[in-house]
């Protein structure tokens, strides 16, 4: 049975969307503000959080980078907020998925049934060798040449997916679809500045391409130095 965190402020949305998440076969726990709902994903471990934003004592974006500092556990962000702008910088700052109130609750169950899979397959597939990249999906490390490379969540999950696909091209709709889960289009600017900052981490540029090459107006393909993935 999975567990989950329920952070949410509102009382009227909190109760019946708890009892209904049970009802799915969830065992779900629940917190009013966002200091409360930090101390029991950190205490409890949960499976995932659904997190609302609008929490009374910090904005739940703060409280995300917060847990994301410290945890792995996937996050859904669940808000009235449905600024596409807003959605992108949350989606970046860590959550794995983003429903805008309102919502049914089999509409977030199965949110939540596709984040738990995703996750679960990730821990199954053994380490991907790209060239003298090594990316584990079990510990989430990523080594170059046998030194560690300090990746974010969002930078893991996108060298992780370019990694199971070596030397294929990739194009930006996909990895928003697969890596951020944003079905529509208009936010292919958070790829280009995630794909800098990795081959920042990576020493190469997009100039000087190592593993990382651009495949103008089609999207990103990830091959060893010597070609050939």
């Amino acid at each position: 049975m999975p567990r989950l965190l329920l952070i949410e402020d509102d009382l009227t949305i909190r109760t019946p969307l708890a009892r209904a998440l049970r009802d799915r076969g969830h065992a779900v726990a629940a917190a009013s503000t966002a200091m409360a709902g930090l101390r029991d994903a950190l205490d409890d471990r949960p499976d995932l959080v659904v997190l609302d934003l609008g929490l009374p004592d910090l904005d739940g974006r703060e409280l995300l980078r917060m847990l994301r500092a410290v945890s792995a556990v996937p996050v859904i962000v669940a808000t009235a907020r449905d600024d596409e702008t807003e959605i992108v910088r949350v989606l970046d700052a860590g959550a794995d998925d983003y429903v805008v109130k309102p919502f049914t609750a089999a509409q977030l169950d199965a949110r939540i049934r596709a984040v738990l899979r995703r996750g679960g397959a990730s821990a199954e597939v053994t380490t991907l060798a790209v060239g003298g990249l090594r990316v584990d999906p079990r510990s989430r490390q990523v080594t170059l040449d046998g030194a560690p490379v300090e990746l974010t969540p969002r930078e893991f999950d996108l060298l992780h997916h370019l990694a199971a696909r070596p030397g294929e091209v990739v194009t930006k709709r996909e990895l928003l679809t697969e890596v951020w889960q944003i079905p529509y289009g208009g936010a292919d600017k958070t790829v280009d500045v995630h794909l800098s900052w990795l081959r920042r981490k990576l020493g190469e540029s997009a100039q000087q391409p190592r593993y990382l090459h651009t495949v103008r107006g089609v999207g990103v393909r990830l091959e060893s130095p010597g070609g050939g993935g």
